[in-house]
């Protein structure tokens, strides 16, 4: 059995972790489903029946071999660093807070934001404190800001961040939900530069052929 077993959908965000899983190497296994069906039983692994979803399969020395369930794509992807800490992709003790602060950003305000902008929600003006992401604007230019003085999300280097806030940049440029901005298209340009972002979009990409989708 491998370490781990990866639950996804061709064309979702199960892209974002695959991802993370090729940056570290991992030992895993794929259970691809179409977004009409789910595996038998996969709402015991994510009650939210949604992907992706990702279970390790812990192994000790001393036997009590058990399984570890994540979901969410940001906390997949952060809890792949730690199990992977050899490959160098955690914060030092100067990045952490950068670190963190742009990576649950982008998946807060930043993912709302855009949602919300897709499915043509308007925020009252006197109500974007209460929405959380403000405007789409107004986030856009917070991480804006930051991409116009940094190379990635957690400073000088590349860390596990940038797998998540490189996704949501390499995809809402793509599709015209994030506007091209200098500093989000020299960004994009420099995370898939990564091998490992190279060999997780090949596979997605032709899943996502042979799907249809």
């Amino acid at each position: 059995m491998a370490d781990f077993t990866f639950y996804t959908v061709a064309m979702s965000r199960g892209q974002i972790s695959r991802w993370a899983l090729h940056e570290v190497g991992a030992n895993y296994d794929q259970v691809v489903f179409g977004w009409g069906q789910r595996p038998e039983g996969f709402t015991d692994i994510n009650p939210m029946n949604k992907v992706p979803a990702l279970v390790h399969h812990h192994r000790q020395k001393d036997g009590g071999d058990h399984d570890h369930i994540i979901t969410e794509a940001a906390a997949i992807n952060h809890y792949l660093a730690e199990t992977h800490p050899d490959k160098g992709l955690l914060p030092d003790a100067h990045e952490r807070a950068a670190y963190f602060r742009w990576l649950f950003f982008s998946a807060g305000p930043i993912e709302q934001a855009v949602i919300a902008s897709a499915m043509g929600w308007e925020v009252p003006p006197e109500r974007t404190a209460m929405a959380g992401f403000g405007t789409l604007d107004l986030a856009l230019t917070a991480m804006e800001g930051w991409l116009s003085k940094h190379d990635f999300a957690a400073g000088s280097r590349f860390t596990m961040a940038d797998t998540y806030v490189g996704s949501q940049f390499v995809w809402g440029l793509r599709f015209g939900s994030i506007p091209e901005r200098p500093a989000f298209k020299a960004y994009v340009e420099r995370v898939i530069q990564r091998p490992a972002y190279a060999e997780a979009n090949a596979i997605d990409a032709k899943l996502i052929e042979e799907a249809g989708e």
